[in-house]
């Protein structure tokens, strides 16, 4: 997440709004979002209901949840899903930041 908040700016130039679903309960996620001053939505899941809805996995063994990047376009609908095989598999910002350029593009000439 901290990747995230370092490149927030670049995500809101680009009208995109992140939202980072964990799963700690309410009082232990509002911490970490406070000490770590999280500029975007944060919503804990302890239930994991989200992973659930989108296909991510949980792996008790891999440390709980693996990382998972889904872009919901403003219609309600998955436009790109990245699933990670490990807690290091994920996509740079800038890999992202092109999914969303490249994901513009192809509403624009829509």
């Amino acid at each position: 997440m901290a990747q995230l908040r370092q490149d927030y700016a670049r995500f809101v130039e680009r009208d995109t709004e992140i939202v980072a679903i964990g799963p700690e309960r309410q009082e232990a996620f509002a911490r970490y979002w406070e000490a770590h001053e999280m500029p975007f939505v944060g919503i804990p899941d302890p239930r994991h209901t989200a992973p659930k809805l989108y296909g991510q996995e949980v792996k008790l063994l891999k440390m709980g949840r693996l990382p998972a990047q889904v872009i919901v376009d403003k219609g309600g609908r998955v436009r790109y899903a990245h699933y990670g095989r490990s807690m290091s598999d994920i996509p740079s910002n800038d890999e992202i930041l092109a999914v969303l350029d490249q994901l513009t593009r192809e509403t624009e000439s829509e």
